[in-house]
């Protein structure tokens, strides 16, 4: 395994953990700032509008520069952004130093699917993709429940200070261990980037997903309630059932890269159907507490289990110019998980209660799946005929 892929995936580590760490520390951060608990919930909900800013805007103003070192300006952004979250004096610097962080969120999972494919030959390139997801996967099962223990115990700043150091460590690694690419200059502009969106498959892979992802977060998002008002479980056990749940998606992103590498769109479909069938169980058993385990750990695994095979598919059509589109990718995923949230949100709003949102996840993961079928047939059709460039 080429060790520039350790790099990346300490680098999605770091970048996973700013993401969904703070979670867990809002009341504490709600409580120094003295703010309501919905302006401290703006610190997650900025952050993942800046992502889907940050996969567009600077994957397309650095499309023309060595991936080396944009990866490394990355970085110093994202260290940049949690080193003021952590000094912040004031709310308003804290959503500052989020929106910086998140930033580099798209950008780096976007140029780093890239790189990381560069790295390996064509038959390994979504094993190579979920390998620096794995940094992702990571952070929910060991990052975040770490992370809030010590930010509950020494104060939320200490947490992200603790990520700044990561991000050090990151930025190290990526200097040391990522080689240089060849890249072919002629084929790298914006203009052969954007063209890369007259395809569509590269449309309908977004779509999928957008829908996909949200069909998994539309159930997740509210899990807490679910678990708590529904399964019956105490409170103080809902931390180590969402690591159960970051176990799920770290098997399922391993199994999904190596599936995924044999055949891509019948791994996405066979993922999105069992994505369903498990939140369609999930609904109708959420009473029961063995159930619930179980289908928290499968949820993960078939939710996160798309994304090698989608952010591989996406690079697929884009052919010779799949960075823009890759970081487009992520900006999706964050797209499918507001969608989630709000949909689900909506139904709790309208009293249909707390296993709501897993319904209306699984009603997405049918909207995904179809999609992903029309998206299976016109590529029967019409089959790609541009390949990423070989690894050099």
């Amino acid at each position: 395994m080429p060790l520039g892929l350790i790099a990346l995936a300490l680098g999605a580590f770091g970048i996973g953990l700013t993401e969904f760490v703070i979670m867990g520390l809002l009341p504490e951060v709600a409580a120094d700032f003295a703010v309501s608990e919905a302006a401290a919930g703006w610190l997650i909900s900025g952050y993942a509008l800046s992502v889907v800013v940050g996969a567009l805007g600077l994957t397309a103003a650095t499309v023309r520069l060595p991936r080396k070192p944009v990866l490394a300006g990355l970085l110093v952004l994202f260290i940049i952004g949690n080193t003021l979250t952590a000094v912040a004096a004031t709310y308003e610097v804290a959503m500052l130093g989020r929106v910086i962080a998140a930033l580099c969120h798209g950008a780096f999972f976007g140029i780093g699917s890239v790189v990381a494919a560069d790295l390996v030959p064509a038959n390994k390139k979504a094993g190579a993709i979920a390998i620096m997801f794995t940094g992702l996967t990571a952070a929910n099962v060991l990052g975040v429940p770490f992370g809030t223990f010590l930010g509950q115990q020494a104060g939320w700043r200490s947490t992200f200070w603790a990520i700044s150091g990561i991000g050090v460590i990151a930025l190290i690694g990526i200097l040391a261990l990522v080689p240089v690419l060849k890249q072919a200059a002629e084929a790298i502009s914006l203009r052969s980037e954007l063209g890369a969106f007259k395809s569509r498959q590269v449309w309908l892979s977004l779509g999928v997903t957008v829908l996909g992802y949200g069909g998994m977060f539309g159930a997740f998002t509210y899990i807490a309630y679910t678990l708590t008002e529904v399964s019956g479980f105490n409170s103080h056990t809902v931390p180590w059932l969402l690591v159960l749940f970051g176990a799920g998606l770290f098997a399922g992103n391993w199994l999904g890269g190596r599936m995924a590498d044999k055949n891509i769109d019948r791994t996405l479909l066979i993922f999105i159907g069992a994505l369903l069938v498990v939140l369609i169980a999930f609904g109708a058993l959420a009473t029961s507490q063995v159930a619930t385990i179980v289908a928290l750990f499968l949820m993960g695994g078939f939710g996160f289990g798309t994304v090698p095979g989608l952010q591989s598919r996406i690079m697929r059509y884009a052919g010779s110019a799949p960075t823009l589109a890759s970081g487009a990718n992520i900006g999706a995923f964050n797209v499918g998980n507001a969608l989630g949230a709000w949909a689900g949100g909506m139904g709790i709003a309208a009293g249909l209660g707390y296993t709501s949102p897993i319904w209306i996840g699984a009603a997405i993961a049918v909207a995904a799946l179809l999609l992903m079928l029309l998206a299976m047939n016109l590529a029967k059709k019409a089959p790609v005929v541009a390949e990423l460039t070989p690894a050099n």
